[in-house]
């Protein structure tokens, strides 16, 4: 229910958002707005103010419009003739389009500006062991190290602030095909040495867990310690309790959890035969050795190993609140990198370069928003950022049917002198519609897949 909820409630949000700055932008115009609505269907509520415009909830919140005075959607009196949108001259057309994609993209400035002026408790920028034969094992990352900074070859060095503003990083550097400058050190103050994680030999296609696997960086640093024991786990039967931290695996010391939970997945072979393990703990301020047998799990096509218990510690944690001026300033920049992200995305997608199971839909908008909603206030206005963001970039793509393809006919109208023909903008029309249906069904089955994948 409470996905349901969110779902419903970010969709709303957005587009009324999109829809006022089409509103606003009209009424500055001197265009009537005779509707405008928030959704479709039968009209849940209503109401008119000064000017005539009919303001509606409608009962299929998945959308949304404002209906103009327009020659071509109504008759319109002689003397109101000025006033309609198509009598309106181009840039005036053209402003009232763009402005509901820009309403988007200021929303997601102001979100992503307050969330970081409120400051949002996140990961430190501390690196678990990294995952077997992955880059960051090759470049010399052990575990523990804290990331002072990061930067592309071309660019000055950046704080990083948090674990999550590092695997940001990483995205941007794997997606464009470019090596990653990272400075490590031992304490948030310590002098760092530089690492480069060559990114570029990747030849990213997918942005998933798989890739921060063979990044090697995939979760922040945490104690390799036991959490909740399920009653008939093997961490139970072998006499494992809560609280308690494990030093060693078979005489290998353990750094932390992530190379904790390596070893136990490990402890199964291809056959699903699994091996005894000797662990040394410590509780209570004692050390105790206790044998630990791992059972066998089938994960797709490989077996792993499971002791039945929640391993490592929650991270430790630190709170990125910045003052109001750098916070509108990290808005922006955030805005505007995950704008650019999204049409690299798109273009490599176009191109081959990239896989279309990228592309993601409601059903997967719909899960995201609930565990964002349940993970708090602030977490969920960071995903209607990010979501706002989308809105505004999708709406601004050359698609017949979207504003961007307005906004394409406008611009042909200046190059040429008059509108494209009505047969032309028809058949313009048919076939964005046809590649937005087949755009939302390939969505559809990504979200699917990934649900029950």
């Amino acid at each position: 229910m409470l996905t349901v909820l969110s779902f419903l409630l970010a969709i709303a949000i957005l587009v009324a958002v999109h829809e006022w700055g089409h509103y606003r932008m009209a009424v500055a115009c001197g265009v009537p707005v005779l509707r405008f609505s928030i959704g479709f269907g039968r009209p849940l509520w209503t109401w008119r103010n000064r000017a005539g415009t009919e303001f509606v909830v409608a009962a299929l919140p998945l959308g949304g419009y404002v209906r103009m005075l327009d020659e071509r959607e109504g008759p319109v009196a002689p003397e109101q003739r000025h006033l309609a949108f198509n009598a309106q001259p181009l840039r005036r057309r053209a402003a009232i389009v763009a402005a509901g994609p820009a309403a988007n993209l200021v929303l997601a400035v102001a979100l992503y500006a307050f969330v970081a002026w409120w400051g949002v408790p996140q990961a430190q920028p501390v690196l678990a062991s990294p995952t077997p034969a992955s880059l960051a094992e090759r470049v010399g990352i052990r575990g523990g190290e804290w990331v002072s900074a990061a930067a592309m070859p071309a660019e000055d060095p950046q704080p990083v602030r948090s674990f999550d503003e590092l695997r940001w990083r990483l995205t941007q550097a794997a997606l464009d095909g470019q090596d990653l400058r990272v400075w490590l050190a031992d304490g948030p103050q310590a002098p760092g040495r530089e690492v480069v994680l060559p990114l570029s030999s990747l030849g990213v296609s997918d942005v998933d867990a798989r890739l921060f696997e063979r990044i090697g960086i995939v979760a922040p640093w945490s104690a390799p310690q036991v959490g909740e024991v399920l009653p008939d786990g093997a961490a139970a039967e072998a006499g494992l309790r809560s609280g308690d931290r494990v030093l060693a695996v078979d005489g290998e010391p353990m750094v932390d959890a992530q190379q904790l939970r390596a070893r136990i997945r490990a402890a199964v072979d291809d056959q699903g035969r699994a091996t005894p393990q000797r662990w040394r703990i410590e509780r209570d301020g004692a050390t105790l050795d206790v044998q630990v047998t791992p059972r066998a799990e089938r994960r797709g096509d490989a077996w792993v190993g499971r002791v039945g218990a929640m391993i490592g510690a929650a991270p430790a944690m630190t709170t990125v609140a910045l003052g109001p001026l750098d916070a509108l300033l990290e808005g922006v920049r955030r805005t505007w990198e995950v704008s650019a992200l999204s049409l690299q995305m798109l273009g490599k997608m176009v191109l081959g370069e990239a896989s279309l199971r990228n592309l993601s839909g409601p059903l997967t908008i719909a899960d995201y928003a609930g565990q964002s909603a349940r993970l708090g206030w602030l977490p969920f206005l960071s995903f209607l950022a990010l979501v706002s963001v989308s809105l505004g970039v999708l709406n601004l793509l050359p698609l017949p049917v979207l504003d961007g393809g307005h906004l394409m006919y406008y611009l042909w109208e200046a190059l040429v002198g008059r509108p494209p023909s009505e047969v032309w903008m028809e058949r313009l029309q048919r076939g964005g519609v046809a590649l937005l249906v087949a755009l939302m069904t390939l969505a559809l089955f990504n979200d699917l897949a990934r649900l029950l994948g």
